[in-house]
């Protein structure tokens, strides 16, 4: 019966059939992956243009001297519960705290809260499934005093786990926008030459930009609205370094600061940043190519060294085991 299932799976009409299936699948998926694609950069942007009409919204309360609003979505109600009721931002909240958000892309008393909640509520929860995995699933047969120690370092690793959260995140941030910074500040430096306002030209240069880096267009966005809003501009621009973290957006916001303060040509500073923000990432590059020999001598050693020698001596052993 199986032999004969078989013989009829591999005859030319079944696996004609079965080809012609998986092309018709092929081509059906094919169209419509482009449907099934979230449009993460048109929801970046929405949320974006959200937050800079909420910053309008503070500005005018404050300049109408009213009680300030929140930036962000209402607070979940069950984590700010906890959060106040056990005065959890004097224990667990640390002072760099909020700084470390911002530069993860977490801004808003919303983002505060959820991160003092987590910092609360993981290190129970991995001491629990340390307590579980140890005592009940594994059983293992230690001294209670290391169980006990196993419980403590997944405490202690709980504790740690929200700041390695944002600790990646920010990295992960960071590295795009500072991939995006060179062509972000050409950009910026063209517009700012064929005479748009700075306004104009971070808003025109968030629209570009956001194809290659949403954080940097999402910054960008919200420093053109603290632009718009914001009693002292400097204060705009050093939210922009201070939200990044960058050091290349520091030196912007110095040269922007410089130039709204003393007057100085805007072009010449930008064309000299853009300038070394090329040869900077030349010379990253240089950096990454000349350490491509050191990591490449162990694979070599490994594994092209031995496959070359047996090329070579193979057909020399043949050779004198044919002679022999």
């Amino acid at each position: 019966m199986l032999y004969a299932l078989f013989q009829q799976a591999i005859t030319p009409q079944t696996l004609g059939a079965l080809l012609v299936a998986v092309a018709v699948a092929a081509s059906v998926l094919t169209f419509l992956m482009p449907a099934m694609n979230s449009d993460s950069l048109g929801k970046r942007m929405k949320s974006v243009g959200l937050e800079r009409e909420r910053i309008r919204q503070r500005e005018r309360e404050r300049l109408a001297n009213s009680n300030r609003k929140g930036l962000r979505h209402e607070q979940k109600a069950y984590m700010k519960s906890i959060v106040d009721n056990l005065s959890l931002e004097k224990w667990l909240g640390t002072e760099t705290a909020k700084q470390k958000l911002w530069m993860a892309g977490y801004r808003g008393p919303q983002a505060e809260t959820a991160f003092v909640f987590f910092r609360l509520v993981t290190p129970i929860a991995f001491a629990i499934m340390a307590a579980l995995y140890v005592f009940v699933i594994a059983e293992m047969q230690k001294p209670f005093m290391f169980k006990v120690g196993v419980c403590v370092a997944a405490l202690y690793a709980g504790m740690k786990a929200p700041e390695v959260f944002l600790s990646n995140a920010t990295q992960k941030r960071q590295l795009s926008m500072s991939r995006a910074y060179p062509n972000a500040l050409d950009l910026l430096l063209i517009c700012t030459e064929s005479g748009m306002s700075i306004e104009h030209s971070f808003r025109k240069v968030s629209q570009e930009i956001g194809v290659e880096s949403v954080p940097m267009a999402e910054e960008l966005t919200l420093t053109t609205a603290e632009l718009s809003y914001l009693p002292d501009r400097r204060q705009a621009y050093e939210n922009l370094a201070n939200r990044t973290g960058l050091d290349a957006m520091k030196s912007l916001s110095t040269v922007l600061t410089q130039a709204e303060r003393y007057g100085t040509p805007l072009g010449a500073a930008l064309r000299v940043l853009a300038q070394e923000s090329r040869d900077l990432r030349m010379n990253e590059a240089e950096k990454k190519a000349a350490a491509l020999p050191p990591k490449l001598t162990v694979p070599m050693i490994l594994f092209f060294i031995p496959v070359l020698f047996a090329v070579i001596m193979t057909p020399a052993l043949i050779q004198i085991y044919k002679w022999e």
